[in-house]
């Protein structure tokens, strides 16, 4: 794909249907050519990959706040999983304390209240303005809350918390209407977090969509092609992202939320599950190889991380065979197996190699992961940016609330 991400083998289900391959090749290529002609202009979330894309902020405006040491970010789904996955996988970079507040937690709740919250920054994330957890958790800071502290990213709408902002004249930081949360990694919501977490934010922005440019572009599309099949069929029910770095868990719960939402619809989608190895070797493992051959990989693995060894072996002999192997050598061992048998059970997966591990890495995932998202829903004719049922969800709580 990239210097950065090596998309090293393709999916290959079984019952690939050949004779819709022209004619899917010739639909790609249509919506791709239509995307990239209105990519500077068009506002919607693809904006987002446009070089003449702009932020709602200045930094200038953030300088203030660069005392705290401690940041509370309060968001939930795309508010606050793309944040966490930059916090992860540039966690050597970062210096400061974030706090995550993306769930009801009453025991988390109580340890933050032993922090002395008068040296923390409270970062407040709501497309709408008015998602209940998100008002929830910040009213339990409402004594701390202040115009010194706080910044609120918001749609500049007559919404609760940009009235409240008004209200207590808070800096207030517009979130584009025409982006939704799970895509808004790249915009505001992502881009003012990872200021305070010191990381390079130009760098994410780096080289966004140059992986539908370069040579492997007709790999890529066969690629989305296939996986296209594999959403009109049915017979395929999860989609296992399976992670060998750390450093990557929560960028794929964020991928997770990215797939489930956007092709979750109409009695099509695949389920994501996030599964952490080689530790799920011993609990899911069986089921993946010899269950139901239901399920598509997606194997994440790194090539770094290789000075950390096992110590001198005191086990004897038979254990000799892993005595003195680095940790990553032994990891790679581990998925290449798994991948000879995936292999000798016919069984689709896609590996994605991160050979280095950067801001414009992580860029280069988000865009590849949205791209692929919205192609696959825009060729199995669904669309890749509502959300129609997880609305009818919050209404119904609010009715029983009131």
């Amino acid at each position: 794909m990239s210097k950065n991400i090596n998309l090293k083998n393709s999916i290959r289900p079984r019952y690939f249907k050949k004779n819709l391959l022209s004619k899917d090749k010739i639909r790609l290529n249509k919506i791709i050519n239509n995307i990239f002609t209105s990519l500077d202009y068009k506002k919607d979330a693809l904006h987002l990959f446009s070089k003449k894309f702009n932020f709602n902020f200045n930094y200038s405006k953030l300088v203030k706040f660069d005392k705290y040491k401690t940041i509370i970010l309060i968001g939930m789904g795309g508010s606050s999983l793309g944040a966490q996955a930059m916090h992860s996988f540039c966690n050597d970079k970062i210096k400061k304390d974030f706090i995550f507040f993306d769930n009801l937690d009453q025991q988390k709740i109580d340890r933050i209240r032993k922090i002395d919250l008068k040296k923390t920054l409270f970062i407040i994330i709501s497309k709408s303005g008015n998602t209940l957890e998100t008002l929830i958790n910040s009213n339990l800071f409402r004594d701390k809350i202040t115009n010194k502290n706080t910044i609120i990213i918001t749609e500049k709408k007559n919404n609760i918390l940009n009235t409240f902002a008004k209200h207590k004249k808070i800096l207030h930081i517009n979130h584009k209407d025409y982006i939704g949360g799970r895509y808004s990694i790249l915009s505001e919501v992502g881009m003012v977090p990872a200021y305070f977490m010191g990381l390079k934010t130009n760098h994410f922005r780096r080289n966004l969509l140059n992986i539908f440019k370069s040579k492997k572009k007709a790999r890529l599309l066969n690629n989305i092609i296939k996986l296209s099949h594999i959403y009109r069929f049915k017979k395929i029910n999860s989609i296992i992202l399976l992670n060998y770095v750390p450093e990557v868990n929560d960028f794929l719960y964020w991928s997770q939320q990215l797939i489930a939402e956007s092709l979750g619809k109409k009695g099509k989608g695949l389920l994501p599950v996030v599964s952490e190895a080689p530790k799920d070797h011993h609990s899911l493992m069986q089921l993946y190889l010899d269950g139901p051959k239901d399920k598509l990989f997606y194997i994440f693995s790194l090539k770094l991380n290789k000075k950390k060894k096992t110590n001198k072996n005191i086990f004897g002999k038979n254990f000799s065979y892993a005595e003195n192997k680095n940790l990553s050598r032994i990891k790679e061992a581990q998925k290449n197996a798994l991948i000879q048998t995936l292999k000798d059970n016919k069984i689709p997966y896609q590996e994605i190699i991160i050979n280095k591990k950067n801001e414009e890495t992580l860029g280069e995932l988000f865009s590849y992961f949205m791209m692929e998202t919205v192609l696959v829903g825009k060729l199995i004719g669904i669309n890749p940016f509502d959300q129609p049922a997880v609305e009818k969800v919050k209404i119904l709580t609010k009715q029983y609330l009131a």
